[in-house]
């Protein structure tokens, strides 16, 4: 029997139960509360502070101010924070509005546009589905060939589909499927080992390639702030060695933190072949999704030859995706895309251009980083301040995409002054948001978390484990193989 289109994507987008307990929902509630209060109370005390300022730029960091904490406590929606700030910044004359609102004339905000109809391109089409089950069947039926299988369509859909969000509820699609078919419990290995794989890889992959909201503001922030060309192929150059590394090592450890109870090889070997029976044969729509898909990433991987802007490349392929007849989305699919990473995205680098433009970055630095000073002498030693700088930070921050935005300007500003190359440096900064040990971290680690398969001390664990491993990887990265390719 095959599925019908309508019946795939809502599979593929349907929600999981959210598990919220009284005592997170009251922790939740009361962080928002002083959030907001700080929102309130930190500009004011900037603005109408005794500080020792020229004005512009006193009041270009009380309405920073406002922006940050807002970002870093989600008080607000963060698209929305963003808005309000740029036209704050505009209305009261912070900042002329072709300055407050430059960031929405970047390419990079409109190169997430492009990539969302690209990942609803896949989703809808029914192409992310059959590429995962593709995948795993043809890696092995044994407990450890299926999770192998997983991490691999982790960094597969990381290419098609540049949402976390999205992989995990494509891969989660499978996953519940292949758990009921083996008749798993919640607290069993098997069941933890898929679902805290398939989480914490979405959040790990997508740093290593421009596909995250993350990558994405960061790439945007430094070509604006340094004038400096990012190729996605360099980007994904650069970190191929730690991405094979990391496939290797997220395989092994949790097969060493969590091995089976039980031998699952002959329901799996069903459960693949049933699965891609029930499919059918290619469609259409499945076609012309990999056609397109296949075309958008060849002239990523290739534009050190051709030099067209990963933004121009995400954005026509996306809107190509929406043309009558010859794509695969309709008008009322566009409808339904969420805005909220573009308006976000392009009021953060609008933010960083104020704080430039009115000098209140050289503030921000000194702030943030003053104490690096002392310890950065070379790239080797700025690849351990970043990191752990940054890893550090994370912990307060909260989300990724809250963590760059607030300090990726400074991060850059910082670099420049020492007169070291800022791609490698945020690309190291960019890379330690991929550390986490906590389910606040990333709203992909929450809706992983949300299946209920893994507790949080599972999550502590391998994720101990992962940023110990990584760092390792990247300084090596950094002090022997960037230089080779350019980046030193």
């Amino acid at each position: 029997m095959k599925f019908s289109e309508t019946a795939l994507v809502d599979q593929q987008t349907a929600s999981p139960p959210v598990i919220e307990t009284s005592k997170e929902s009251a922790s939740t509630s009361k962080r928002l509360l002083v959030g907001q209060i700080a929102c309130v109370v930190v500009p004011a005390l900037i603005w109408l502070g005794p500080i020792d300022l020229e004005l512009r730029a006193k009041h270009a960091l009380a309405i920073a101010s406002f922006m940050i904490i807002a970002w870093m406590t989600e008080a607000f929606d963060h698209s929305l924070t963003g808005l309000v700030g740029c036209y704050l910044l505009w209305t009261l004359d912070v900042a002329k509005f072709e300055v407050a609102f430059g960031g929405f004339a970047s390419p990079s905000p409109w190169f997430i546009f492009g990539a969302l109809l690209l990942g609803m391109t896949v989703t809808k089409s029914g192409l992310g589905q059959r590429l995962a089950y593709l995948v795993l069947a043809r890696t092995g039926t044994t407990y450890s060939r299926i999770l192998l299988g997983f991490v691999l369509v982790s960094f597969l859909l990381t290419l098609v589909v540049p949402s976390g969000s999205a992989c995990i509820t494509i891969k989660a699609t499978i996953a519940l499927g292949l758990i009921q078919a083996f008749g798993l419990l919640p607290g069993s290995n098997i069941a933890r080992a898929i679902f805290l794989m398939l989480t914490y890889s979405a959040s790990l992959f997508n740093k290593m390639v421009i596909a995250g909201s993350s990558a994405i503001l960061v790439r945007g922030v430094v070509q604006q702030m340094a004038q400096v060309e990012i190729l996605w192929s360099r980007w994904l150059l650069a970190f191929l060695p730690c991405t094979i590394v990391t496939i290797l090592v997220l395989w092994r450890l949790a097969l060493a933190l969590f091995p089976a109870e039980k031998d699952i090889s002959v329901q799996s070997d069903g459960f693949f072949r049933r699965s891609l029976e029930q499919l059918g044969p290619w469609t259409r729509q499945e076609k012309k999704a990999a056609a397109l898909l296949g075309a958008t990433i060849g002239l990523w991987m290739t534009d050190f030859a051709h030099h067209l802007s990963p933004s121009v490349i995400g954005i026509g392929a996306g809107l190509f995706a929406a043309l009558p007849h010859v794509g695969v989305l309709q008008a009322k699919d566009v409808k339904k895309v969420n805005y909220g990473p573009v308006f976000f995205v392009a009021a953060a680098l609008s933010l960083g251009e104020v704080l430039v433009n009115t000098r209140a970055m050289d503030v921000l630095t000194i702030g943030m980083f003053s104490w690096m000073n002392s310890v950065i002498t070379d790239n080797s030693s700025f690849c351990i301040a970043a990191y752990w700088t940054g890893f550090a930070y994370h912990l307060f921050a909260g989300s990724g995409i809250a963590m760059m935005s607030t300090s990726v300007p400074p991060l850059v500003n910082l670099a420049q002054s020492h007169g070291i190359n800022p791609l490698p440096v945020a690309m190291i900064w960019a890379f330690s948001g991929a550390a986490k040990l906590f389910v606040y971290q990333s709203s992909t680690l929450i809706l992983g978390y949300s299946y209920g398969y893994f507790s949080n001390r599972d999550l502590f664990r391998f994720g101990a484990y992962m940023t110990v491993i990584e760092f390792l990887v990247l300084f090596l990265l950094v002090t022997f193989y960037w230089p080779l390719i350019g980046l030193g």
